[in-house]
C-alpha cells in the first residue's frame, strides 16, 4: 500500500476501521490507489454521514418528538379528567 494512503489511514481513524471492516478495500487500494476517494464514499455512507441519511435521522428524531409531546399532552388530559371526576 503506498505510503500516502497509509498516513491517510492513520489521520482518519474511522477510515483505518472501515477498512478492517472490508478488508477487500485493502486489494482494491494495493492495486488502484485511486479508489481512495470511493472508499471514502462507501464509509460515509457505511457511517450514516451522507446527507439523505441524516436528513433521514433528524426527521425520524422530530417524529420522537413530536410523539413524545402528544404522550405527555394525552397524559395531562388524563390527569386532568380524572381530578375532576373525583371532584365531582
Amino acid at each position: 500500500m503506498r505510503e500516502e494512503i497509509r498516513m491517510k489511514l492513520v489521520q482518519q481513524p474511522e477510515l483505518r476501521e472501515f477498512l478492517r471492516y472490508h478488508p477487500e478495500w485493502y486489494r482494491h487500494l494495493s492495486r488502484q490507489p485511486d479508489k481512495l476517494n470511493e472508499m471514502e464514499k462507501e464509509a460515509k455512507y457505511f457511517y450514516g454521514r451522507t446527507f439523505p441519511q441524516r436528513v433521514e435521522k433528524m426527521q425520524n428524531n422530530v417524529s420522537m418528538a413530536m410523539m413524545l409531546m402528544e404522550m405527555i399532552k394525552m397524559g395531562q388530559n388524563t390527569v386532568t379528567e380524572t381530578v375532576q371526576s373525583v371532584t365531582n
